[in-house]
């Protein structure tokens, strides 16, 4: 079950940060190429106006924060509980062996190997199960950076110029005046 809510978590999540990064980079490539307010798929896209807040791009860029690490808790829970619940099933196995064992007269390495190295498997199941969980929460949380680099440098470009915007109407204000 948990490797089937891994793969499943990881999946959804990475097409949808892969296109959102996608999306994101274009805008920034179109704000960079001299278009002030881009009409893009940005989540920035809403602010186009000539007085860009600071603060509403803040909260913008967090309700982005929260939104890119959707998913990342449970591939953390499944990487970290994983080998435990494994490890757990493999102590139960062992003393369930040992028990059938104290019931017969004979006990050989013939009779117990086979009982532990069966009690091993569930150990080696949640290794299985965790490498990927932690992989693909390092590999999410990396595209997770990427969107919100995209939206910090865009954030940045969009202050600058409502920063010059203002200056400019300061200046030419005071040469009028």
């Amino acid at each position: 079950m948990y490797f089937i809510l891994t793969f499943t978590i990881f999946i959804g999540r990475y097409l949808y940060l892969s296109s959102w990064r996608k999306r994101e980079q274009d805008s920034l490539e179109k704000m960079l190429l001299g278009a002030k307010y881009p009409k893009s798929s940005s989540i920035l896209s809403k602010f186009t106006s000539q007085n860009v807040s600071a603060s509403l791009l803040l909260v913008c860029k967090n309700v982005a924060e929260k939104n890119v690490t959707v998913g990342l808790s449970w591939l953390s829970i499944v990487a970290s509980t994983s080998p435990f619940i494994g490890l757990f099933g493999t102590i139960v196995s062992i003393l369930e062996t040992f028990s059938k064992l104290g019931q017969t007269s004979s006990a050989s390495l013939g009779i117990i190997a086979p009982a532990i190295s069966e009690a091993l498997v569930a150990t080696a199941g949640g290794i299985f199960v965790a490498i990927p969980a932690y992989t693909f929460h390092i590999v999410l949380k990396r595209s997770g950076y990427d969107v919100i680099a995209y939206i910090q440098r865009q954030i940045d470009l969009m202050l600058a110029e409502s920063n010059k915007y203002t200056k400019e109407q300061a200046i030419n204000g005071n040469r009028l005046g």
